[in-house]
């Protein structure tokens, strides 16, 4: 039998009031629980400590890995940030450079017709002029061959001066305005 037991059998034997104090009993559980103590101390104690300083030393370089993978990711979006950022800059200057472009390439073409609109004016002009040159001096030839026709007239007929100068006068009023 442990002392143990027999403390509980003694202490069930007698009174068991509140006010009873049996020493055996006290006795055997001082024993029991220094057993206990050194036991466990001895035992269990040194593992179990280990396994606490194990684990928080797992949670510690958890706790540090996940503050140093925050620090990366805060690092990777501000970066990307930053690309977004540059991406839009680079954006704004493609449209401005496109829009720059474009009116350049808008102002050349404006010049460029205005270039050929004036080319085809003066060659119009030019066609003109050869055409209004050309039909003078086929005019000229009319009236010429018209006066020569007019004056073996007035040299075939006999009119009087009046009536000559009447009939000149007739002839220059019968030739086509310009």
């Amino acid at each position: 039998m442990t002392p143990f037991t027999a403390a509980l059998l003694a202490a069930a034997e007698g009174e068991g009031g509140l006010a009873n104090f049996d020493t055996t009993l006290f006795w055997a559980t001082l024993v029991m629980f220094a057993l206990f103590a050194f036991v466990l101390g001895k035992f269990a104690w040194g593992p179990l400590l280990g396994i606490i300083e194990e684990r928080e030393k797992s949670v510690r370089t958890a706790v540090d890995e996940a503050h140093q993978a925050n620090a990366e990711a805060q690092k990777l979006l501000e970066q990307h940030r930053e690309m977004v950022r540059e991406a839009g800059r680079e954006r704004a200057e493609l449209i401005e450079k496109a829009a720059a472009e474009a009116e350049q390439v808008k102002s050349d073409l404006v010049a460029k017709a205005r270039d050929e609109g004036e080319k085809l004016v003066q060659r119009a002009r030019e066609q003109i002029e050869r055409e209004k040159s050309a039909a003078i001096q086929e005019l000229r030839g009319q009236v010429a061959d018209l006066a020569v026709e007019a004056a073996s007239r007035i040299v075939t007929s006999s009119l009087t001066p009046e009536s000559q100068r009447k009939l000149v006068d007739d002839f220059i009023r019968d030739l086509p305005k310009a």
